[in-house]
């Protein structure tokens, strides 16, 4: 079913990078959990009903706050899908993550909620009624929010999605809170130990960790977090790739939301070769890019002298003095400016974010090594932060 569902709704289905698809997963995934809670409500409330159950119909009212969550995907994925306009020129994908943050904060009040009437059993225990009604209606309940679970959190690793893995922890959690109703009754009913009381506190806590740790992951990519070395590996090596690229430098990577990344980048060129030709490399990329990887890519073009001797020469000393102060070190934009008195090895230095307070340090320590090769030699030095350099 988890498969076949995709292949009966989702046209081009495949494609997961398309924005326009990742959008129909999110919404089926969204539709799915709307449907599937408000039989589950309907289920509930009829055998509650006939029952007599309290219990039942309570829980049965608790689907339709589940149900909610499964809106708050829909609308969030529906609203991501909306093309860029004048007021939001980079598109509404970020959308995605605040629906997923939506679904964080429900399952923290629904975690809240569970630690209050836990913590109220725990020192006014009572007895768990319990009959077969209850005991069906139950384990229908674990059934479908395990498929629920296992059906969002395969949609979310497929088209990378951290709102459908947050859906996926709700309904996951469903199960738990569910199983341990089971667990207590079935102890309480064995032993006559009240246990409802703490196994409820138990799940409570689980799920406010499962919260907290939901929220951070749809916050991160608001507040700008780092991209994947995957990511900044594969935009390395597809530039790379191309003829007449010597290197690359200063890679960015803006993230507004699955589907809608933008990138820039420093491509080193032979300043021998034709700039025309260049540009027209470079135009290439950039198009190959947003055809076939939907990033937004703009490349800033660095032509590298390779004919002069003397720079090259002096380009391997400092790269093999900057490397034996930390193997890590990088160089780029290394050019010379020659004087009557002195020649100035204007370079961009990559160190590790650890050491970005070393900067002075590093600049006097590299300056007496290169003069110990040479004295009419000094370095000029820029330092750019590795996160940018890989």
């Amino acid at each position: 079913m988890t498969n076949l569902l995709p292949r009966l709704f989702i046209r081009g289905y495949e494609q997961y990078e398309d924005a326009a698809v990742r959008a129909r997963y999110g919404k089926l995934a969204g539709a799915v959990g709307i449907v599937c809670n408000v039989l589950l409500c309907a289920v509930k409330l009829a055998i509650g009903l006939v029952s007599g159950s309290v219990a039942i119909l309570a829980d049965g009212v608790n689907n339709l706050s589940d149900a909610s969550a499964s809106v708050v995907t829909l609308l969030g994925f529906k609203i991501a899908e909306k093309p860029a306009d004048a007021d939001h020129p980079y598109g509404h994908a970020r959308m995605e993550y605040l629906s997923g943050l939506a679904v964080a904060a429900l399952i923290l009040v629904i975690g809240v909620d569970l630690v209050k009437s836990s913590v109220s059993k725990i020192f006014h225990p009572q007895e768990v009624a319990f009959s077969l009604p209850l005991a069906v209606v139950l384990g229908l309940s674990i059934g479908v929010k395990l498929w629920m679970a296992h059906f969002n959190r395969t949609l979310g690793r497929r088209i990378g999605s951290e709102t459908l893995i947050a859906a996926a922890a709700d309904s996951r959690n469903d199960v738990i809170s569910t199983a341990a109703v089971l667990a207590a009754w079935v102890v309480g009913y064995g032993t006559g130990v009240k246990i409802d009381g703490y196994a409820g506190l138990a799940v409570a806590l689980f799920i406010l960790y499962s919260g907290v740790t939901i929220a951070r992951d749809t916050i991160d990519p608001l507040l700008g977090k780092a991209p994947s070395p995957e990511l900044v590996r594969s935009i390395t090596e597809g530039v790379l790739a191309y003829d007449k690229v010597l290197g690359i430098h200063d890679l960015m990577i803006h993230d507004y939301g699955p589907g809608r990344r933008f990138a820039s980048v420093h491509v080193e060129m032979d300043s021998q070769e034709d700039p025309l030709a260049c540009h027209d490399i470079i135009d290439d990329i950039e198009r190959d890019f947003l055809t076939r990887r939907h990033i937004r890519l703009v490349i800033h073009y660095d032509p590298v002298v390779t004919d002069d001797a003397e720079l090259n020469q002096m380009r391997g000393v400092v790269t093999e003095t900057v490397q034996a102060i930390d193997s890590r070190f990088t160089l780029h934009d290394f050019r010379m400016v020659r004087g009557p008195g002195h020649t100035n090895l204007i370079f961009d230095l990559v160190i590790p974010y650890e050491r970005k307070d070393e900067k002075r340090a590093l600049s006097k320590l590299i300056n007496e090594r290169i003069q110990q090769v040479d004295r009419q030699y000094y370095a000029v030095i820029t330092f750019d932060d590795s996160t940018f350099n890989a």
